[in-house]
């Protein structure tokens, strides 16, 4: 009789499973591939990552721009002793920096915008805070940290995973954090394998909404594992694709000047009238979300490019027929 070891199936050591169980039914298939980001913390959402390292790293203030989602400020909004100040951003998605008065002891809180910021970017950034910077790069999965910057990044907005996010920092909190547990967030995601999104909807809204109230914990051991079955560079090549082909089709009316990014989020196409393009697609059933809509209420630029700013979806699920279709019904509603 020959037995696997957990390490071959990708799970530890203890050859008795979940449990210490020997036998009964078949759970998930255990994958055996390498996460992209297998050298960060893994913890269970974007948030904790965040408020990881304000308690390691003592964060007592912090700027954070205005074009942004609530998410970050509810985090900041669990620690009364750190001073949060709001900073604009410019037309070209970068810190209007010239509003910006860094004291001795601030962060900087940089967000790299559908993946738009470079490596020299992020460094200038960081000779301006002498390294006091977190940067967020939920919307750039792909691109590598800067070493020795803290680096967050999260998995849902990129892969059929209901939870998931790492941390790059060289701070440790003094405690050992509790694992999370994902079983019972699967049901949107197994629903939208099988039958249309709209039906899961409500649920998938759900489940973004639970984290607002969860503690900090590492990544689950299921959304490790589905991790691990994705071919990363298969993603990255399609959505890069993807993302190019629309640049061709659409480039020419985008008030932006996208460059395309390792493994790009989405199409950040801004035009004016945003709002009604968007309703139009949505009867397509072509869904465009309007990211961050807290950022409506802030300062003008902010509030553009909340409104206006149509993320077209550019994933690893669509071709470059898929993306054809997409420019067609944008350019019927322009």
């Amino acid at each position: 009789m020959v037995l696997f070891t957990q390490d071959a199936l990708g799970k530890g050591t203890d050859m008795r499973g979940v449990a210490g169980e020997i036998g009964g039914f078949i759970e998930f298939e255990r994958y055996g591939g390498e996460e992209l980001h297998r050298d960060a913390l893994a913890l269970n959402c974007g948030r904790s990552c965040l408020a990881y390292v304000v308690e390691a790293r003592e964060i007592s203030s912090i700027w954070v721009p205005s074009f942004l989602c609530d998410s970050v400020v509810g985090v900041l909004a669990r620690y009364p002793s750190v001073t949060v100040h709001e900073y604009p951003v410019t037309c070209e998605l970068l810190p209007d920096y010239e509003r910006i008065s860094l004291g001795p002891n601030d962060y900087l809180y940089l967000v790299d915008y559908y993946g738009q910021l470079t490596e020299g970017d992020v460094r200038h950034a960081s000779s301006l805070c002498d390294g006091r910077l977190v940067v967020d790069e939920a919307q750039g999965f792909f691109a590598p940290p800067v070493p020795g910057l803290d680096t967050l990044y999260t998995c849902r907005k990129f892969f059929g995973v209901p939870d998931g996010a790492y941390l790059y920092t060289t701070a440790r909190l003094s405690r050992e954090l509790p694992p999370d547990e994902s079983h019972d967030r699967m049901g949107f995601l197994l629903g939208r394998f099988e039958r249309p999104s709209s039906e899961f909807y409500a649920e998938y809204a759900a489940n973004n909404h639970l984290f607002a109230g969860e503690p900090m914990r590492t990544m689950s051991p299921l959304t490790h594992n589905l991790l691990r079955g994705i071919d990363y560079e298969v993603v990255s090549n399609r959505r890069e694709r993807n993302f190019a082909t629309l640049h061709g089709l659409l480039g020419n009316m985008n008030e932006l000047e996208p460059r395309t990014p390792v493994g790009p989020f989405m199409y950040p196409l801004l035009v004016r009238d945003g709002a009604r393009v968007r309703t139009g697609l949505q009867g397509k059933k072509i869904y465009v979300p309007t990211l961050w809509p807290y950022a409506l209420q802030k300062d003008p630029v902010a509030r553009d490019l909340a409104a206006n700013i149509l993320p077209l979806p550019i994933d690893q699920r669509y071709d470059e027929a898929d993306m054809k279709y997409v420019a067609a019904e944008v350019l019927s509603l322009l």
